[in-house]
């Protein structure tokens, strides 16, 4: 991933390595997961960003990967399905009348 960043030009103005243990998290939809999370913040500069984040997105689809929904404002819908296997049991209790712009781009709804 930093190779690819470096080459792309960008850089991103925050960066947090953490590593989570084996203990499985109790919620359906938590994000931590046992291995390496590396979050980082980069300025939109709109296609050179989204170039950039769409080879980001296929290293960590290819890993296992996945992105913390709490902190995405792009993520696209196969790698939040990929990355969530528990997203069909949580759908089951979600109340469709409440809605949110992350909602309506990963669920259509």
């Amino acid at each position: 991933m930093l190779k690819i960043i470096k080459r792309s030009g960008n850089g991103s103005f925050l960066a947090v390595l953490k590593v989570f243990g084996d203990i499985p998290s109790a919620g359906m939809m938590s994000f931590p997961k046992q291995g390496v999370t590396l979050a980082l913040d980069f300025p939109n500069k709109g296609a050179e960003s989204e170039k950039l984040f769409r080879q980001l997105d296929s290293i960590v689809a290819e890993a296992n990967g996945r992105i913390y929904c709490a902190k995405d404002a792009r993520m696209p819908k196969a790698l939040f399905e990929s990355g969530y296997p528990e997203l069909e049991n949580f759908l089951k209790f979600r109340d469709k009348g409440i809605s949110s712009a992350l909602s309506r781009r990963l669920l259509g709804e």
